[in-house]
């Protein structure tokens, strides 16, 4: 990824913890992916999710990695709970926790969220099981 201007601190801060989260093999795949119309929202995203909020000192970030489950699940965003799932092992959460972040959506944000939810954190982890 390309910029036509210096990474700020908090970017720097926000890549490390990316990467540190997610695998620094899947961060610098969607950074090498990433087109000039893209390049904004990545570099947004890197900034003020990683290095702004992901790096205060108020939470634990196995506990950030839960509430993200939580909310993807609430938003229907499959994909990016597949990556958070990655992220919440990798935080040290265990394969019960999740299970039990993904029962609670099921009574506050519905049973079929929380079923598809279920259905992609078991192929996720089947898979990081697969790869381990």
């Amino acid at each position: 990824m390309t910029t036509d201007v210096s990474p700020t601190p908090t970017f720097e801060a926000g890549l490390e913890v990316r990467k540190a989260v997610l695998g620094a093999e899947h961060v610098e795949r969607s950074l090498a992916n990433v087109s000039e119309f893209s390049r904004p929202v990545q570099e947004l995203v890197t900034e003020y999710c990683w290095g702004a909020v992901w790096t205060r000192p108020g939470l634990e970030r196995k506990t950030r990695s839960l509430i993200n489950l939580a909310m993807l699940t609430a938003l229907n965003r499959g994909h990016e709970l597949s990556v958070h799932v990655k992220g919440a092992i990798t935080n040290g959460c265990t394969r019960e926790e999740i299970q039990e972040v993904l029962l609670q959506t099921a009574i506050y944000v519905g049973v079929p969220a929380s079923l598809e939810s279920f259905r992609i954190a078991e192929r996720t982890l089947n898979e990081m099981d697969e790869n381990a």
